[in-house]
């Protein structure tokens, strides 16, 4: 029934009421009334009562009419009274994009990174601090033999902020134990070094000047004494800290700092997409963001840094177990497990801050051995090891059926494994996280 069909059928709902309370007044005047002995004011009252019931039902039946033949005009009328929006598809393509679908509404929220770090309210950051700390970090001085600065293992002027060597050459061509990690965007960081034994930036810049196989100097009065002999090093320090201010290895390690918290790269895919360009994201990239939701990356992997040890709402722990599943092919043909970190030493698992993912794609080799140099393949490895899924396509992977003999119930336990397609997507999203500055520098070099 349309809209002519309901005017005919109010037409005689109301021709109907009419009759109806015409029959009802003349059974009360006539029948109700006098059997009642009612006087003739009792027997309006009565008959408006009565009256009054079969009017409410006659409006009932008309809204009841008007929902069944014109549910979109009504139901949308009350969603705009409410202001709910209801999803609007704005891309047909492989990947659609909506206006906050209901599965996302309540979910994890996406972050594009800053364009300023924070700093402490002791250490503010000045261009001549910035100054000083980039002179500092570059100087080679600070080291025994005056042959590795910081930028030896952290190369930022032409490079992604690592060396690219599975373990970084100290003085003397010594080896060390662990893979240099990047200092880009290290200041979003909540604790530093690969097993999170530093606090803060500065904690951390007095560290390497006293390893015996990165810097090796004797003492951290030594490295102040390497400075204040230093040429042009008095004026600098005067300008950033103020005149006759003494140059301790405080002052030095917070102009340090001060220049780190000025190596962050905001300029990503993934910062553009989420800020409004929907046209930042591949296709591909877009199922990889998805798959790194679902699968539980973000777990440890969150915030706009892409690290659960980061200073965005930062968990109560920034250090994670690795592996945290047994995958002895893995942990044998890549030593994961022969240094276990901030773990006590025997145990078969490590322990280690989480890393950021910031530039992953630029900054192989992987893990804290370096012993991994596709990402692909650390892909696969954190899959397995951290979240247990298994790769291939088998449809059940490590599922099973449980059956509970007391409760008498069945169910299917386990996660689905991930396809190779799945890891592929995975890479290209892990790609999008890469400063296109810093990309586009790495391919010229």
């Amino acid at each position: 029934m349309g809209q002519a069909g309901l005017i005919g059928f109010m037409q005689v709902g109301i021709v109907m009421l009419v009759i109806g309370f015409t029959v009802l007044l003349l059974m009360v005047q006539f029948e109700l009334g006098p059997l009642g002995g009612m006087s003739t004011g009792k027997k309006w009252l009565l008959s408006l009562i009565l009256g009054s019931g079969m009017v409410a039902f006659s409006i009932k039946l008309f809204v009841i009419a008007m929902l069944v033949n014109f549910p979109e005009h009504t139901i949308r009328a009350q969603l705009a009274a409410q202001s709910v929006r209801p999803a609007v598809l704005r891309q047909p393509a492989q990947v659609a994009r909506h206006d906050r679908p209901p599965s996302v509404r309540k979910g994890y929220v996406w972050r594009a990174l800053p364009d300023v770090a924070p700093s402490p309210a002791w250490n503010p950051t000045t261009p001549e601090k910035v100054a000083l700390g980039e002179r500092l970090f570059h100087d080679k001085a600070l080291s025994i033999d005056r042959t590795v600065s910081c930028s030896s293992c952290h190369e930022v002027r032409r490079g992604a902020g690592m060396d690219g060597r599975r373990a970084s050459l100290g003085v003397g061509g010594q080896l060390g134990a662990r893979n240099a990690p990047t200092v880009w965007n290290a200041a979003f960081q909540s604790v530093l070094f690969w097993d999170g034994r530093a606090a803060s930036l500065e904690e951390q810049a007095k560290g390497p000047p006293l390893n015996p196989k990165e810097m090796g100097m004797p003492s951290l009065e030594a490295v102040a004494r390497r400075v204040r002999e230093g040429e042009g090093y008095r004026e600098m320090f005067d300008a950033a800290f103020g005149a006759a201010q003494p140059i301790t290895i405080d002052r030095i390690v917070a102009a340090i700092a001060a220049y780190e918290r000025t190596l962050i790269t905001p300029d990503a895919a993934y910062d553009r997409f989420v800020r409004g360009d929907e046209s930042a994201l591949s296709a591909a990239q877009l199922r990889g963001m998805e798959l790194f939701q679902s699968v539980g990356c973000i777990q440890c992997h969150s915030g706009p840094n892409f690290s659960g040890a980061s200073v965005f709402d930062p968990p109560p722990s920034p250090q994670r177990l690795f592996p945290v599943f047994a995958a002895q092919k893995y942990a044998d043909r890549y030593s994961l497990t022969s240094d276990v970190g901030a773990n006590v030493p025997g145990n078969k698992q490590g322990v280690w801050r989480i890393p950021s993912l910031r530039n992953v794609a630029l900054t192989a080799p992987y893990f804290h051995n370096g012993s991994v140099d596709s990402l692909r393949e650390a892909v696969r490895i954190m899959a397995t090891v951290q979240r247990g899924r298994e790769i291939g396509n088998d449809a059940n992977g490590n599922r099973r059926i449980v059956w509970s003999k007391q409760d008498r119930t069945i169910a299917r336990v386990g996660s689905a494994p991930l396809s190779e397609s799945d890891v592929d997507d995975i890479v290209e999203f892990l790609k999008s996280l890469s400063s296109e500055s810093l990309a586009l520098r790495n391919r010229g070099s």
